[in-house]
């Protein structure tokens, strides 16, 4: 059964731990849908429109350690390493990493506290080869924002370096990907490290604005860049026809910003580093603002 946060302005759907059991995606606080009551507008949109397909992402959900798994290294085939917001993940051989892969998972244990503006996860790690970690996240509403709060600390011995990130499936009223969206930051920027000759093509920057050139035919991904400095982010995705919107900030140095998306589905991706030793911890949030025109 959906947790429900509303406060008159935005409702938000979030799904019980355990409804997604697969082994990318944190568990806890699995966004699967955003209403702005005015208007009606919605926000979230499955990963894939075919049933089966893809990872199983949908909405605002998060996910730790794409590229730097924390503990797979030193983890021996049939050892476990963890994944904070999901569990210990078994290593099944000598091959590297891959975050599509399904692993074996032994949960983590999740309690919750809820009230009508917000609901608070704590995610008690477990023992692996000197790895143990807390999660607590935090998902509130105030008038049209919704922000996501995190604190992650090191309980083990090892120290660890890894990233978060939300991958946002945004469909604003469930409109297909077109020229009718921009997406736009607040500095200028630049596209690259593209997937393929097509997404080149897709895409089109133009200052600090980005628009696509026609409906997607296929999945496309690229790299963000725009400034030298690590520093806190802003992007807002408008649908130009409906004047829905919704935007992004953040209070942490930005690492990474990409971008991913297909016929349904618009996804800007930005990742924040975290680097632990023992009995450290870190704390960042994350903040949505939902609107329409007038």
């Amino acid at each position: 059964m959906a947790h429900i946060l509303s406060n008159g302005i935005i409702t938000v759907e979030i799904a019980e731990v355990g409804e997604y059991r697969q082994s990318r995606f944190d568990w806890t606080g699995w966004i699967t849908q955003v209403t702005l009551e005015q208007g009606q507008h919605t926000f979230c949109v499955p990963e894939s429109l075919i049933p089966g397909h893809g990872s199983g992402g949908l909405g605002l959900c998060n996910e730790f350690g794409i590229s730097r798994a924390i503990g797979y290294e030193t983890a021996k085939p049939g050892e476990w390493f963890p994944k904070p917001g999901v569990g210990l993940l078994q290593r099944p051989n000598n091959g590297p990493y891959d975050f599509f892969k399904p692993y074996e998972i032994e949960p983590f244990t999740v309690t919750s506290t809820k009230d009508s503006n917000q609901i608070v996860y704590n995610v008690q790690g477990a023992d692996s080869g000197g790895y143990r970690i807390q999660l607590r996240k935090a998902i509130a509403i105030d008038k049209n924002t919704l922000t996501i709060s995190y604190e992650l600390e090191n309980q083990g011995t090892e120290p660890f370096e890894t990233e978060e990130y939300v991958h946002n499936f945004i469909g604003i009223n469930g409109a297909q990907t077109s020229g009718d969206y921009e997406l736009r930051f607040a500095e200028e920027l630049v596209i690259e490290e593209t997937e393929s000759d097509y997404t080149a093509q897709l895409l089109q920057a133009e200052g600090k604005t980005i628009s696509w050139n026609s409906i997607p035919i296929q999945p496309y991904y690229c790299r963000i860049s725009g400034w030298e400095e690590p520093r806190a982010m802003n992007w807002e995705l408008i649908h130009k026809p409906s004047g829905a919107g919704v935007s992004e900030s953040g209070d942490f140095p930005v690492s990474k910003i990409a971008l991913w998306g297909e016929s349904h589905v618009i996804s800007p991706e930005v990742f924040v580093n975290i680097s632990l030793l023992p009995r450290q911890s870190k704390r960042w949030a994350r903040s949505y603002r939902f609107f329409a025109a007038e």
